[in-house]
């Protein structure tokens, strides 16, 4: 028997996203995926950043998506301004979302769940392999996509997930 997506997405191949049987079509999806429920709480999240540059939001859940574990947004440190350091790309001073979340989320739990508003970057993809996360669901494509390719020599699903992101009926 054939395996599917649950949300459509071909990229999604996390556990509890795959079905035995009939391909579902977009009217048997009812509800919003808990995918894109989760990529949605990232993106309210980024909008606490203070980074002047992109603003990106992280939810970290558990392998079955039923808790969140930890939250994070790009921003400075604790006790300092609520602005970049410095106007460098890249070098601005801000702590990645992904970081933010990560210093949170309970170490020696296997296969989280990142969703993160934008691909991580090189450090931020070691790191959430570090973290022990087995998927990666990013909403756009940082300016370099060398963290995509390290999370995938080491296993981990990078999810491009867009599919819901025009709207909910």
């Amino acid at each position: 028997m054939a395996i599917f997506q649950k949300d459509l997405v071909p990229e999604n191949n996390h556990p509890i996203n795959l079905m035995e049987g009939k391909a579902p079509d977009e009217a048997s999806v009812t509800r919003p995926p808990m995918f894109e429920v989760y990529m949605r709480m990232a993106e309210e999240l980024a909008k606490r950043s203070t980074c002047a540059r992109l603003k990106v939001g992280t939810v970290i859940t558990d392998r079955h998506l039923e808790n969140v574990v930890a939250i994070g947004y790009n921003g400075n440190a604790r006790r300092f301004p609520n602005e970049c350091d410095g106007p460098d790309p890249g070098a601005c001073g801000c702590i990645h979302s992904e970081q933010n979340a990560l210093v949170k989320a309970p170490g020696g739990m296997l296969d989280k769940v990142a969703f993160v508003t934008a691909s991580p970057c090189v450090t931020c993809a070691k790191l959430l392999i570090q973290g022990n996360v087995s998927h990666v669901f990013y909403r756009e494509m940082y300016r370099d996509p060398a963290g995509l390719e390290v999370l995938e020599r080491a296993g981990v699903t990078p999810v491009h997930y867009v599919r819901w992101m025009e709207g909910w009926r």
